[in-house]
C-alpha cells in the first residue's frame, strides 16, 4: 500500500487572494518557508523553498498552475534511511471558491512509497502542510507570521 494523505481547510479571503499567497514567492516567503522562497511558481519552472527546520533550499518542481484554481509540484521526498533511494512525490493544491466569499485549500501528498521510512517521512509531511494551512490562514486573514521564531 503506497501512503498519501489530504489535509484543507477554508480562508476568508477570496480564492484569488489565497492562490496569490501561495504561488507568490514573497507572500509565501511571509508565512511558510522560513527560510524564502525563490521564484513564482509557474507551469514547468523549478523554484527553490528554503526551511529552518530543515536547512537547505529545497528545489521544488512545478507540473501544473491553473490560475486560481490548482497547482501541482513534485519534489525530493526519501528521507536518508530509505533503503530504496531517492524518488519525489506529487502535491497538488485546489481552490475552491466558496458561496460565503471564503475559499477551500485542500492539500495532496502522494506517490510515497509502501516502506516504513516512507510512511514516517509521510507523516512528518502531513504535519507540515497543516502547518502550512494554518500559518496561511493567518498570514492571509490578519498579515501575522505564525512560523516566525517557531523553528530558531
Amino acid at each position: 500500500m503506497a501512503y498519501d494523505f489530504t489535509v484543507g481547510g477554508r480562508i476568508s479571503k477570496p480564492v484569488h487572494e489565497v492562490f496569490e499567497a501561495v504561488v507568490d514567492p514573497k507572500k509565501l516567503s511571509g508565512y511558510f518557508t522560513t527560510g524564502g522562497a525563490q521564484g513564482r511558481l509557474e507551469t514547468g519552472s523549478t523554484v527553490t523553498w528554503d526551511f529552518h527546520d530543515f536547512p537547505g533550499a529545497f528545489p521544488v518542481h512545478v507540473v501544473e498552475v491553473e490560475r486560481d484554481k490548482k497547482i501541482v509540484l513534485r519534489w525530493g521526498a526519501a528521507p536518508d534511511d530509505d533503503p530504496a533511494g531517492a524518488y519525489e512525490t506529487t502535491v497538488t493544491m485546489t481552490f475552491e471558491g466558496l458561496e460565503d466569499g471564503r475559499t477551500l485549500v485542500r492539500i495532496t501528498e502522494s506517490g510515497w512509497r509502501d516502506n516504513a521510512a516512507a510512511q514516517k517521512a509521510s507523516y512528518g509531511n502531513c504535519e507540515g502542510w497543516t502547518g502550512m494551512l494554518c500559518a496561511m490562514k493567518v498570514y492571509v486573514e490578519h498579515g501575522i507570521n505564525l512560523r516566525d521564531g517557531f523553528y530558531k
